[in-house]
């Protein structure tokens, strides 16, 4: 689960860099405080549905397609370890 929250903090993180924007910015165009959006990129706090969908809605993407990013992200993490156990055999 932890995983999964510092996995979808890096992908609102670089999202929100591929746009060019701030954390206020972003914070602003979703109606959050800065200091959460904050919190949610570094994976100390864990963002609702809610929250969710709109940073999605903020940045451009839909809800579905940013917690894919999360999945992404969690299975390139799962073939580094089966390539570097194979190395290791």
């Amino acid at each position: 689960m932890k995983a999964f929250v510092q996995d979808f903090g890096v992908v609102v993180r670089q999202a929100r860099e591929a746009q060019g924007w701030s954390q206020e910015r972003l914070a602003e165009r979703s109606d959050l405080n800065r200091s959460y959006v904050g919190e949610i990129e570094r994976g100390a706090a864990i963002a609702s549905i809610v929250t969710a969908q709109k940073l999605a809605h903020s940045l451009g993407i839909h809800s579905a397609a940013l917690l894919a990013r999360c999945e992404d992200l969690e299975r390139q993490r799962l073939a580094r370890r089966i390539n570097l156990a194979a190395i290791a055999c």
